[in-house]
C-alpha cells in the first residue's frame, strides 16, 4: 500500500512539473521450456568424420510439431515409465504406427543427416506412381553414384522391372536403383528429388530436405527422428512396401544382350531375421551421418516404429539399438504418449486456414463521473475501485483553493480566553 501511495504521489508531482509520468510495461509471460532429462547414452568409440554442416534454423512452430513435449533436445518419456535403454544414437523416437502416438523420444526435432534412410522418402513419393511390372532401361546417369557406395549392380543398357528396382533399393540399399526410380517417377533425378521434398512437406516433415534420392550426403540435406517416423508411417501403410521390406532375398535378372548373368541379393536389415514380429525397415550409413536406422515390428496387436540418427555400430549395432527401443516401447501401456505423429496434409491445412486476429480486449465500462470541486472527478473504471482523476489545472486550483479555505476558516473561529503560562 505504501509503495502504491508513493508511486501515485510521484506521478502527481511529475504531472505538476510538466513531466510525463513513466509508463510501467505489462509483465511478459515467458514460455517455460519443456523439462527433459539427458538422453541415456552408451559410450561410443571416437571416430574421424567430416565436419558436420550447419543445419538450417528451426522455427518454434517446427519444434512443437506433434506436441510441446517434443520440443526439447533431451529425453521425454511418459510419467512413471521405466528408463529407456542407453544407445549411441544422438536422436531417436518410438511411435505407434496405427494410432500415431509418440511413446518416447530423445531430441526428436534435432536436425540430423539421414544417409540411406532417406530412401524411405523416395518410396513414399514414388511407390504409388510406378507400375511394378514396368520394365525400364538403365542409363549412365542412373549409375552416376559415389565410388564405393552401396549399389545393386545395375548395368547401363540393362532391362529391369520396377519391382526389381524397389527390391534392390530396400534390400541392398542400391544408390543406382534410387537414381533410376527417381528418374522413372518424375522424368529426371533432379525432378524426382523435388517431388520428394514436396511429399515431405505434405507428410508434415518440415525439417526434411532431400538433395539426393539415395541419401548420399549433399549440402543442406537434413531430416529428424520425428520426420523419419512420419515418412516410415506412410511407407508401412503401403502393401507393396511391407512386402518388399520383409523380402529376405531376390534375384537380379541376367542381361543376355549384355552377356551378363543374374545374381542374388539379400536383405541387409538384420531385424527381419532376428526380431520376432519384425515388419522391416531401412539401414543407413555415411561417414558424415554415421549410422541411421528405421525399424518396425508388431506384438500383441500393436505396431511400433523406431527411428534413430547419428549412432555408432559399437558396442551395439544400429538395428540392435532399434530392437532394444522397440522392446522398451512394447513394455509401455497402450495409452502411453508424449505426443503424436501429425497426419498427411494436416500442416498444409493449418497453414491454409486464415489467421484470426487476437480478440480485442473488452472495452472498459466507464461510469458517468461524479464532479467534485476544482475540476476533480471520481470514476469507476471497469470493475475496479473508484479513482480520483485530477487534471493538472484542477490539481493546482484544488491546492490553492484548499489553502485559502483553511486560512479563512481559522480567521473566522472565535478566540478562546485562557490563563497564560510564564
Amino acid at each position: 500500500m505504501r509503495a502504491r501511495v508513493l508511486a501515485a504521489a510521484t506521478a502527481v508531482s511529475l504531472l505538476a512539473a510538466g513531466t510525463p509520468a513513466p509508463v510501467t510495461a505489462a509483465p511478459v509471460t515467458a514460455v517455460a521450456p519443456v523439462a527433459t532429462a539427458p538422453c541415456p547414452r552408451l559410450p561410443a568409440p571416437k571416430v574421424s568424420r567430416p565436419p558436420r554442416p550447419t543445419p538450417p534454423p528451426s522455427t518454434p512452430e517446427q519444434q512443437v510439431v506433434g506436441g510441446e513435449a517434443l520440443a526439447g533436445a533431451g529425453l521425454v518419456t511418459p510419467p512413471g515409465s521405466p528408463a529407456p535403454p542407453a544407445v549411441t544414437a544422438t536422436t531417436w523416437l518410438v511411435a505407434d504406427l496405427d494410432t500415431g502416438a509418440v511413446l518416447g523420444a530423445c531430441g526428436p526435432h534435432v536436425p540430423g543427416t539421414p544417409a540411406s534412410t532417406q530412401k524411405l522418402l523416395l518410396a513414399a513419393t514414388m511407390l504409388s506412381r510406378l507400375d511394378p511390372k514396368q520394365v525400364a532401361v538403365a542409363t549412365r546417369e542412373d549409375l552416376d553414384i559415389e565410388p564405393g557406395s552401396s549399389a545393386v549392380g545395375l548395368l547401363v543398357g540393362g532391362r529391369y522391372s520396377v519391382e526389381t528396382l524397389w527390391l534392390g533399393l530396400i534390400l541392398q540399399s542400391g544408390n543406382d536403383a534410387a537414381n533410376m526410380l527417381a528418374r522413372l517417377g518424375a522424368g529426371s533425378t533432379r525432378a524426382g528429388v523435388a517431388e520428394m521434398n514436396t511429399e515431405a512437406r505434405r507428410l508434415g516433415a518440415g525439417q526434411t530436405h532431400a538433395v539426393t534420392p539415395s541419401g548420399l550426403d549433399g549440402p543442406g540435406q537434413f531430416t529428424s527422428a520425428y520426420d523419419l517416423a512420419l515418412i516410415a508411417r506412410a511407407c508401412f501403410a503401403d502393401d507393396a512396401f511391407r512386402r518388399y521390406a520383409l523380402t529376405e532375398r531376390t534375384q537380379i535378372p541376367a542381361q543376355p544382350a549384355l552377356k551378363k548373368g543374374g545374381f542374388q541379393i539379400q536383405n541387409e536389415n538384420q531385424l527381419i531375421y532376428r526380431y520376432p514380429g519384425a515388419l522391416g525397415g531401412k539401414t543407413g550409413f555415411t561417414e558424415l551421418a554415421r549410422h541411421s536406422y528405421v525399424g518396425a515390428a508388431q506384438r500383441d496387436g500393436r505396431r511400433l516404429v523406431v527411428t534413430l540418427l547419428g549412432a555408432e555400430a559399437r558396442p551395439v549395432r544400429g538395428w540392435q539399438q532399434g530392437a532394444q527401443l522397440l522392446d522398451w516401447g512394447f513394455g509401455l501401456p497402450r495409452d502411453a504418449s508424449v505426443g503424436r505423429l501429425v497426419e498427411p496434409g494436416e500442416r498444409d491445412a493449418e497453414a491454409a486456414q486464415p489467421r484470426i486476429a487476437p480478440a480485442a480486449e473488452p472495452a472498459r465500462t466507464v461510469s458517468p463521473p461524479w464532479r467534485g470541486p476544482a475540476g476533480t472527478a471520481l470514476r469507476r473504471i471497469g470493475d475496479g475501485d473508484w479513482r480520483m482523476i485530477v487534471p493538472v489545472a484542477g490539481l493546482l486550483a484544488l491546492t490553492v483553493g484548499g489553502v485559502v479555505a483553511v486560512l479563512a476558516a481559522r480567521r473566522s473561529r472565535p478566540r478562546r480566553r485562557g490563563r497564560r503560562r510564564a
